[in-house]
């Protein structure tokens, strides 16, 4: 099975820089969209073969999230069920006969650090879904997670510490989640891999100079990690300030 996430960053915008195109050529069974800065109905996609759920902000043109799976799902649940998280359109839980997908587009923290302490109460109000999730059946979650978990995970580390997205408790909410019974697919198959980013400033000519961070995944239920064939990143692919990211996972 193959699964895809991309943070398209405006979907109405990648569409115009080739999105079908890369859908088609990826030729996922599951492909997942965060930062689709859609309302309800402002974009009709004509994918035949798959089933398409959204998740929207109330604001408009800001966050929201999309999946596109050929297999349809037992069960479809938007948002975390907190008020408090659910008015920007973050999540979308998708459950199968063997396990459930999570898409997920976590709030930034902004500059300064701003959105720092909501964002801790993001990480944890997360965390406790994928775990409550884990206890039925094994989880694959993905998206945008805004997070660098390691100075392996991004071009300048000691320039950025500190900075939203490379913060220690960041970092250490992501530790958290992953001592809770998951796996970075990406860093279980390439522990010591350096240069491989999903994400890149507009600024700068950071791309062409591959300043990268790595912020995009695929976690796992830590008893799936026998199942992965692939991880996998697609910096060749444009269309957004990320690339997708990848996995093949046997299910």
């Amino acid at each position: 099975m193959r699964l895809i996430t991309w943070n398209v960053n405006g979907l109405r915008a990648c569409i115009g820089k080739g999105f079908e195109d890369v859908f088609w050529n990826l030729n996922a069974d599951m492909f997942c969209l965060q930062e689709t800065k859609l309302q309800a109905g402002q974009v009709r996609l004509d994918l035949p073969g798959y089933e398409q759920f959204w998740c929207c902000a109330e604001k408009k043109g800001y966050s929201g999230t999309a999946v596109f799976t050929k297999i349809p799902p037992l069960s479809v649940s938007y948002n975390l069920g907190i008020p408090e998280h659910d008015n920007e359109g973050r999540v979308i839980t998708l459950e199968f006969d063997r396990f459930y997908l999570v898409c997920v587009y976590t709030p930034n923290s902004q500059d300064g650090l701003k959105r720092l302490s909501y964002r801790m109460e993001w990480d944890d109000a997360f965390r406790a879904h994928l775990i409550a999730l884990d206890a039925k059946k094994p989880v694959i979650t993905c998206g945008d997670l805004n997070v660098a978990h390691k100075e392996i995970d991004l071009k300048n580390p000691k320039a950025n510490r500190m900075n939203a997205g490379f913060s220690d408790e960041e970092r250490g909410k992501f530790t958290e989640l992953l001592d809770a019974g998951f796996t970075d697919t990406f860093r279980h198959l390439y522990p010591d891999l350096t240069g491989a980013y999903s994400w890149w400033s507009y600024r700068f000519n950071a791309r062409a100079n591959n300043a990268g961070w790595r912020i995009d995944y695929f976690l796992c239920s830590d008893n799936l990690t026998g199942q992965i064939d692939k991880a996998y990143i697609c910096p060749e692919i444009y269309g957004s300030d990320h690339c997708p990211v990848g996995l093949d996972i046997e299910l």
